[in-house]
């Protein structure tokens, strides 16, 4: 492992104490779905995008899945682009950083996400008037695999494959819970990879967790020509919490002052994520 991955497995860890602090003791937070994407997010934020909020023509990142926004909200206190404070105010009334995210009130945020299966739409809309525009600006888009059992996703990924968005490149976080159970249990998703190729994506299946097989993946999908890319990451909800890895109650939870502690020294101090 080189010192890119090292440096962005740390941006990661990072991420996950951020979104701990955030939400506290007092705040319920989606502690699940933003600790399973962190790394992407990392990733993403330090090393893959052309990332510069004065730049028209800057990468864009949207969270469909927009429950994990704290996973965003911790990479641009990061960045610089939110202050520290900003995150102990986070679902406060007319706080800055609200529970999904606003483009409104938040630096850094490209679209108002939330309602599952939009994103992927909006993402597409970029991509398209990138194109038109003659930029070479590339939109990510970040869609639960639960977020799949929405038609809209699937309604956005027949269009981009007919209108030829190569610019555009799709993380699907697979990690197998939603709201209330397993993927599995409440509408099978199984193949995911499959039906994406059915749809004409390339496609690429990696860990989510494995900081050189996510920037391999990436690198190989911006050089993709002619059709959108898609990276079916397998991650573990809750990651690097342990006492919230592959637990399903965790997906929006109030930490207790144990819980808290605990996630904090689990957190603080490792590179091993």
């Amino acid at each position: 492992m080189g010192s890119l991955s090292n440096e962005l497995i740390e941006k990661a860890r990072q991420i996950r104490l951020g979104i701990v602090k955030m939400t506290g003791t007092k705040t319920h937070g989606h502690i699940g779905g933003s600790c399973s994407i962190a790394d992407i997010t990392a990733a993403l934020y330090f090393h893959v995008m052309r990332f510069d909020l004065n730049r028209p023509d800057r990468d864009r990142l949207i969270f469909s899945k927009g429950h994990a926004a704290l996973a965003q909200y911790s990479a641009l206190e990061l960045l610089g682009i939110i202050p520290f404070e900003e995150l102990l105010n986070v679902k406060n009334l007319g706080a800055m950083l609200q529970g999904h995210p606003d483009m409104r009130r938040t630096p850094g945020i490209e679209a108002n996400t939330g309602s599952l299966g939009q994103g992927l739409s909006i993402a597409c809309g970029m991509a398209a008037g990138a194109k038109l525009a003659g930029d070479d600006a590339r939109i990510y888009c970040i869609v639960g695999d639960g977020e799949t059992n929405e038609g809209q996703i699937w309604e956005a990924a027949m269009s981009a494959c007919h209108f030829g968005l190569d610019n555009l490149i799709v993380v699907v976080d697979q990690n197998r819970l939603q709201a209330s159970g397993t993927t599995k249990d409440i509408m099978d998703s199984t193949g995911l990879d499959k039906k994406w190729e059915a749809f004409g994506w390339s496609v690429q299946v990696i860990d989510g967790h494995d900081m050189d097989m996510i920037i391999d993946a990436f690198t190989k999908a911006k050089a993709q020509k002619g059709k959108p890319s898609v990276i079916i990451a397998d991650t573990v909800k809750g990651k690097g919490v342990p006492f919230a890895e592959n637990v399903v109650s965790y997906h929006n939870c109030l930490l207790c002052d144990q819980e808290y502690d605990d996630a904090l020294c689990a957190l603080d101090g490792r590179n091993d994520i």
